[in-house]
């Protein structure tokens, strides 16, 4: 393992902080939705039709976020996501402070999810400079330190509305820190002249398109369906636990900090379980969980509710990180397989909840999530599509 050299761990250390931030920035913006909602007097098509707008701004911005990093380098690209970032949420947060109507909020929310597409890119493309240049796969801890962010974000979202703390306040604090995390990654991350060499590019232009394969397409469904796993509860699980089983707005947010923390645990501890039962099992085992959990939230008493959470959380732990490793197994086609699987993934990730809103509008947001399930048994059917095409861990490089 070639960790110990200085430029890749300090780079490390800043896809660490960047995945980390991104992770308490989107958990904070979310753990305010059951406010917003009242501020706003929302319905959850509304809240969905708002959401929708993170959506459109992410799927713009990640097709054409790897252009950008491989023209700009990881380090330009992550303070150019933040200068798209923060303005967008302080957008939105002034539109909610005023009392705007939603669609004054949306403009704001475009851009915040623009911003954290390009930033979303730009982080993983990081990271797996820096899993090969350490020659070892640690992408699932980077996917842990979101999780971990998204935690800390969930926990101080819980006590500043314990606290009566305003909306306003509290997010203009996260953008402060938003800001001078990316300021921080731009100067941690390795210089831009380790991109992918000429060679394997022109390799990857002249083999077939990896939209068309099958493997990837399979693996990217799958990704799709652990992103909707993740990102329904992160956007509504709150909203869920309060109008579905009439608990406070700091309870639903320790709901959400309860999904959080069991899916954090599931991404640290995960990798050793793949290293000793494969990805196939271990992935069908979770999404088993996953399907299991969101039942219970659904149909359980208050109590069984809060332990189907952390299930659930357990079960949509690495789907999404061992679908980025998979589609890595070859290394000439990394790059591209590994961009049609992300696309896929996040646009299940920011496209999904939205949707939930519009069914919860019809069945209510509690029972709307019974959609997870029916995600999750088709995930199960296609992981065996992330077997490994190779055994051997990535080949060790420097930066």
């Amino acid at each position: 393992m070639n960790f110990s050299s200085p430029t890749v761990a300090r780079s490390r250390h800043g896809v660490f902080l960047a995945f980390a931030m991104n992770g308490f920035t989107y958990a904070s913006w979310m753990s305010r939705l059951p406010d917003i909602k009242q501020t706003l007097g929302l319905s959850a098509g509304q809240q969905g039709t708002m959401l929708l707008a993170i959506s459109v701004g992410s799927i713009v911005g990640l097709p054409v976020a790897g252009k950008i990093v491989e023209k700009l380098g990881a380090s330009r690209s992550i303070a150019l996501a933040a200068t798209i970032y923060v303005p967008g949420l302080i957008a939105a947060t002034i539109a909610v402070a005023w009392g705007s109507h939603v669609f004054a909020v949306m403009p704001g929310l475009f851009l915040f999810g623009l911003g954290s597409g390009l930033w979303d890119v730009t982080q993983n493309v990081e990271g797996a400079r820096v899993e090969q240049a350490g020659g070892r796969t640690i992408m699932a801890w980077f996917h842990a330190a979101f999780s971990a962010g998204t935690v800390l974000g969930a926990l101080i979202g819980a006590g500043v509305i314990a606290l009566d703390i305003p909306i306003s306040a509290h997010l203009f604090a996260v953008a402060a820190c938003t800001i001078a995390t990316a300021f921080a990654c731009s100067h941690m991350f390795a210089p831009q002249d380790a991109a992918t060499p000429v060679p394997a590019r022109h390799a990857e232009k002249a083999a077939t398109s990896p939209w068309k394969e099958p493997r990837t397409l399979l693996i990217g469904v799958m990704a799709l369906a652990a992103s909707f796993a993740e990102g329904t509860a992160n956007d509504w699980l709150a909203v869920a636990f309060t109008e579905g089983h009439h608990v406070t707005n700091s309870q639903g947010v320790l709901a959400l900090a309860t999904f959080l923390i069991f899916m954090t645990g599931g991404r640290i501890i995960g990798t050793g379980l793949i290293d000793r039962f494969g990805r196939v099992p271990v992935l069908r085992f979770l999404f088993g969980a996953a399907l299991i959990g969101s039942v219970l939230v659904v149909f359980g008493t208050t109590a069984v509710a809060f332990t189907g959470a952390a299930i659930w959380g357990i079960g949509a732990s690495l789907g999404f990180p061992v679908g980025m490793s998979a589609a890595a197994d070859d290394p000439v086609r990394a790059a591209a397989r590994i961009s049609v699987v992300s696309t896929i993934g996040y646009g299940a990730f920011l496209a999904g909840p939205p949707f939930l809103g519009f069914l919860g509008n019809h069945v209510g947001v509690l029972h709307a999530l019974l959609f997870v399930a029916a995600t999750s048994i088709v995930a199960i059917v296609v992981a065996p599509a992330a077997h490994p095409l190779r055994q051997s861990p990535p080949s060790s490089q420097t930066l």
